[in-house]
């Protein structure tokens, strides 16, 4: 339709003509994209209206020609840069056993001659039940009336070794397998376990993980002074909740909560830990710029100052002092204490800067916030203009993009304060460009105002340019989401938090999941604890960077 317009606008001799051109092609972008969200909506409203009736749900047939381009929006052919690939080699892998084995020399030629041997590694795995009966003393004392019993092994509990129980949990939450899956394979095994003790197994007999998830968490955020940050969602019981992922080049954590907003972000960041609120001056000079009405400031000032408060205290004072304030002042209220005591708190201190995309939940909450450049272009990679135009104007701009980004990498690789100097004056030029596409240019101007935030690695150069850490974790959690759809229980959800962040953390360690949950479970303590590990490497690789020697001012 558009292909007879010149490619450049500019060729149109009449300036009114050429403006005219542009303002009715923009036009036409912007009713295309209204249209396509009206028909999707049309669509899920015919097939509402048509469950209700009980009517047979549209055929999903795969259509020779899709009419809609694909929903892939990854920008990676274009940051792409190809390496050569490595032979990959066996010498890491630990020998069991060696056997030797011959030829006879009557099934040879007569001249045959030996000429050594030849080493060929072959891998096998054994898999078998393994039920032992366990003949325990039984001893009665009548002066104490107290039966003794000889115990079993270390782990041995509810007829079910530790081997056994690694297994289903290494299966369940490092290869995301589903329960009805693990029951089958044990069965196949010889195990006689129903579906009841295989789901106790995986949701009510945790032990100490919870715990030793939580020392992961501590290690971790004590590792590194950035941290990356994302919070996709998890079905709970049918409900929607929000799983936070925070996690850095050595580890990963989980934390299912209600909510993905600031108060659950504080969460987060204090592991676990209980709430604490603070009314300092830096929480009322920010309360000061908070929409509250003149009663709703009073009731505020008589709170108790400079104290550290747990959340039933503030919850009490809140109900005494103001006792008609809105659930949206409560809100911003809250946070705004939370935020404080977060401030004030040395231990809370550690975590300097975040990577992560620009939602709202992660705005004030450190010092620095780096976002992340793969969301960024993100937002053009969704871009589907119909004009020919347009679509070169996009192309033109994208690789600009791409080819800015790669110099903040060799700028990270080599920083200067000069080096720091071209970059943010390239910065400017490039987002200054106007297209003549008004959906281009409106997300330039959104790029713009997110510099401070896209340019953190000048200040910092050890902070990567992506979230590459936090999503690959939340990869892990949509995969199990996938094949087990959500918790059905908090039990379930804490479960799933806490073996996710184990499974994950040790991958990322080099330690295998399994043997790590079975020398836990069997009490041998011949491997390391994880948070030991972080904490060794973390050592190693010096992650701190620039704030290991210039700690920001706490004035977020």
């Amino acid at each position: 339709m558009f292909d007879d317009l010149p490619a450049n606008l500019d060729q149109l001799a009449a300036p009114d003509l050429r403006r005219l051109v542009a303002r009715l092609l923009n036009a036409v972008e912007d009713l295309r994209a209204e249209v396509d969200v009206l028909r999707e909506e049309n669509r899920c409203l015919r097939d509402e209206n048509a469950r209700l009736k009980g009517l047979p749900p549209r055929p999903t047939l795969p259509r020779r020609s899709p009419s809609r381009p694909p929903t892939d929006h990854s920008s990676e052919p274009e940051r792409h840069t190809p390496t050569p690939r490595q032979r990959r080699t066996r010498d890491h892998l630990a020998i069991h056993r060696r056997e030797t084995r011959d030829l006879d020399p009557a099934t040879l030629p007569p001249d045959a001659r030996f000429k050594g041997d030849v080493e060929v590694t072959v891998q096998e795995v054994l898999l078998r039940a393994d039920t032992v009966v366990f003949r325990r003393a039984k001893w009665y004392a009548p002066s104490t009336r107290q039966t003794d019993l000889a115990p079993l092994p270390p782990g041995d509990r509810g007829q079910v070794g530790p081997g056994l129980r690694a297994l289903v949990l290494a299966l369940a939450y490092g290869s995301h397998v589903t329960q009805p899956k693990i029951g089958a394979f044990l069965r196949d095994l010889g195990i006689a376990l129903s579906a009841g003790p295989v789901a106790n197994l995986l949701v009510q007999e945790q032990d100490a993980f919870p715990a030793e998830a939580r020392a992961v968490g501590a290690a971790g955020l004590a590792s590194s002074p950035w941290q990356h940050l994302d919070d996709p969602a998890t079905r709970v019981g049918g409900t929607t909740q929000h799983c936070h992922v925070i996690a850095n080049p050595l580890y990963p954590r989980y934390q299912t909560t209600p909510r993905k907003d600031r108060l659950a972000v504080l969460d987060v960041l204090r592991n676990g830990q209980p709430r604490a609120f603070l009314v300092d001056a830096a929480a009322e000079a920010a309360l000061a710029g908070q929409p509250l009405a003149a009663a709703t400031r009073r009731g505020l000032g008589r709170l108790p100052r400079d104290q550290v408060l747990p959340a039933p205290t503030l919850a009490q004072a809140l109900a005494e002092q103001v006792p008609r304030l809105s659930q949206a002042d409560r809100k911003r209220v809250v946070e705004t204490l939370a935020l404080a005591a977060h401030r004030a708190s040395p231990a809370d201190q550690a975590v300097h800067g975040l990577v992560g995309d620009d939602a709202p939940q992660f705005v004030g909450v450190t010092a620095a916030r780096q976002l992340c450049w793969i969301h960024e272009g993100r937002h053009y990679q969704k871009l589907e203009p119909v004009v020919p135009a347009h679509r070169r104007a996009l192309t033109r701009f994208r690789r600009r993009f791409w080819r800015y980004s790669r110099k903040l990498l060799a700028y990270r690789e080599a920083p200067e304060a000069a080096a720091a100097r071209r970059v943010r004056r390239a910065f400017d030029r490039l987002f200054a460009t106007a297209t003549g596409y008004q959906a281009v240019d409106r997300r330039i101007a959104l790029t713009r105002a997110n510099k401070d935030a896209l340019l953190q690695v000048l200040e910092h150069p050890e902070l990567p340019l992506h979230n590459n850490p936090a999503e690959l974790a939340v990869r892990r959690r949509v995969r199990k989401r996938n094949v087990s759809d959500g918790p059905q229980t908090a039990a379930g959800a804490r479960a799933w938090d806490t073996f996710q962040t184990l499974a994950a953390t040790a991958a990322k360690l080099g330690v295998s999941c399994y043997r790590d949950l079975q020398d836990r479970l069997a009490a041998t303590r011949q491997l390391p604890a994880l948070a030991d590990l972080i904490a060794e490497r973390a050592a190693v690789l010096n992650l701190g960077g620039s704030w290991a020697t210039q700690p920001p001012a706490p004035n977020y």
